[in-house]
Order: C-alpha cells, then sequence, then structure tokens
C-alpha cells in the first residue's frame, strides 16, 4: 500500500510539473502574439485581435490589445465567479502583465484551489469565496482597499450581472467585461428580474434564462458614462471603455454592428442532460419567461 501511495503521488507531482512546463510554454508564444496586435491600430471586430492562453475563448488577445492601446495607471482587475481560475479572463493579464487582483467564486472548492495553486503566491492574487448580491458587492469590493480607478471588471456570474454591475460605485474601472445573454436578442433592454440568491440550474431547468439582453447593458453602460465597443466572437461577452479613456483607434460601435449571437449548445433538458439545442429552438425552451425592462421598468414575457 505504501509503494502504491508514493507511486501516486510521483505521478501527481509529474503530472503538475507537465502542466507548469505547458503553461510556460503557451505563455511564450503568447508574447509573439502580443507583438503582433501590438502594431494593429484599427480593428473592425474585436475577433481581429483574439487569442486564448487561458481565458475560455480568445478574450486574452482582445484585453492584451486594449491594455497596450489605453491609458490604465492602475495595473488591477476584479473578477468573478471565476470558477477555480483555470479558465479566465484576468489569469493572462496577471501572469503575463505581473497586475494584482481580486477574484471571487461562490464554490469553497475552486477558491481553496486557487488558493493552494502555485500562482497564488507568486502573484498579488486575493481569492475570496462569496455568493455575489448586490447587497453585499460594494462591501466585498471595499473590503480589498482598492483605489476608486481600477484597470479591469469582469461581472460573469450566470445571473444577476446586470443588477450587480448597476450596484457597483465604490470603484471606477476603464475596461468592463460584461457575460450578456446572446439568446435575448439585441432588440429589447431587458433582464432577469432580480432576486438575491437566484440559481441558475434552478430557475430553468434548461440553464438558458439568466443574465441580460446587451441592449440592457449598453443602456446601463451609457448610464455609467462607458460605452460598447464589441463582443467577442464567442458571443458571450461584452466590452464597455470608460468614456474618458476612448481614443481613436479603441472607438465605440453600434450594437447592431458588434452583437454576436452565441453558439454553443449547453442546453440541458428536464434530466438534467446536456441536449445540444441550437439555433431559435433554444430561445423557444425560455420562451415566456419573465423578463424586466430596464427602460420602462415593466415585467415582460420573453
Amino acid at each position: 500500500m505504501i509503494k502504491k501511495l508514493k507511486k501516486l503521488r510521483a505521478l501527481i507531482s509529474y503530472a503538475a510539473k507537465l502542466e507548469m512546463l505547458q503553461e510556460e510554454q503557451q505563455l511564450l508564444m503568447a508574447k509573439l502574439l502580443i507583438k503582433q496586435i501590438k502594431d494593429v491600430d484599427h480593428v473592425d471586430t474585436l475577433e481581429e485581435i483574439e487569442f486564448k492562453v487561458f481565458s475560455q475563448w480568445g478574450d486574452d488577445g482582445i484585453i492584451q490589445w486594449l491594455i497596450n492601446h489605453l491609458d490604465i495607471p492602475n495595473k488591477t482587475f476584479i473578477e468573478f465567479g471565476v470558477g477555480d481560475y483555470r479558465e479566465s479572463n484576468t489569469r493572462f493579464l496577471m501572469m503575463n502583465n505581473n497586475w494584482s487582483g481580486l477574484v471571487m467564486d461562490g464554490s469553497k472548492k475552486n477558491i481553496t484551489k486557487i488558493i493552494n495553486s502555485e500562482y497564488n503566491w507568486k502573484y498579488e492574487l486575493t481569492a475570496k469565496q462569496a455568493f455575489v448580491t448586490r447587497e453585499n458587492i460594494n462591501r466585498l469590493i471595499s473590503e480589498q482597499g482598492f483605489d476608486e480607478e481600477i484597470g479591469l471588471l469582469h461581472i460573469d456570474i450566470d445571473g444577476n450581472d446586470y443588477w450587480i454591475w448597476k450596484e457597483i460605485n465604490c470603484i471606477n474601472p476603464i475596461i468592463v467585461i460584461m457575460e450578456y445573454n446572446a439568446l435575448f436578442g439585441v432588440e429589447r433592454p431587458i433582464t432577469i428580474p432580480y432576486s438575491a440568491d437566484f440559481n441558475v440550474a434552478q430557475a430553468h431547468y434548461s440553464h438558458l434564462y439568466f443574465g441580460a439582453s446587451l441592449r440592457a447593458l449598453d443602456y446601463l453602460a451609457n448610464q455609467k458614462a462607458y460605452s460598447f465597443i464589441g463582443c467577442n466572437s464567442a458571443g458571450n461577452n461584452a466590452y464597455f471603455i470608460r468614456d474618458d479613456k476612448l481614443t481613436n483607434k479603441v472607438k465605440p460601435v453600434t450594437l447592431e454592428q458588434g452583437f454576436i449571437l452565441i453558439k454553443t449548445r449547453q442546453s440541458r433538458n428536464e434530466k438534467g442532460e446536456l441536449n445540444y439545442l441550437t439555433g431559435e429552438s433554444r430561445v423557444n425552451v425560455i420562451r415566456g419567461m419573465p423578463v424586466l425592462n430596464v427602460i420602462s421598468g415593466e415585467t415582460e414575457d420573453l
């Protein structure tokens, strides 16, 4: 038994070393991509400067292009929820550019994994377990002692995203990345009604009823003096830049120009099994669910 345990430990150690080596190679290769996109002065869509290192999609490239074309004095970020941080939009920013930041997730297991990771001691990262609500978000951020202006804020919680950003008033990010629900369309300014204990799996069996439409987020962005500059090609993250930081290279686009319809097939049936719905069938399964029009303040049917 002891010999078997020793072999198991050796295998785990070897696997960890292989993972570290792979990440080092990814970081080196990404530097070549960064050098290329630094010289890109104009993009018609954010897809043109995408690449992936630790982000789930091509957001690492978008973020690198933005930080090389915007004036960002404070190299700080806040991101939630991040899972176990293996796939996230700020990890490459931290490891490649040495930014400091706060990450939050509702899972104790995920946060423990981040705290026990090698990069947690190598970089100035705070990992906090928290179920984020509009009632606690300003306190959670303020406790960490951030300056009012931070470089980047990313909100991706599959639920009250609109309401959380609306509530935040203790920081003034330059870049804001917001998950949007492309299945809500681009025409209506709608979001799920606020519920502090919202859970995407419980709200609707399909896991497709969550968040806000791009137009609702753009309406809120305008109120906060931010402009929409586009979406990632996956159709799940929208990018907003604070108006006083816009340049002749980083410029607003219309919602119609920037909107991307998501193509991932993550819907589930009533048994909780993936059923891989596509196209309009994904919208039909949540048709009739209540949504709030953020301009009129009225509850409507999806």
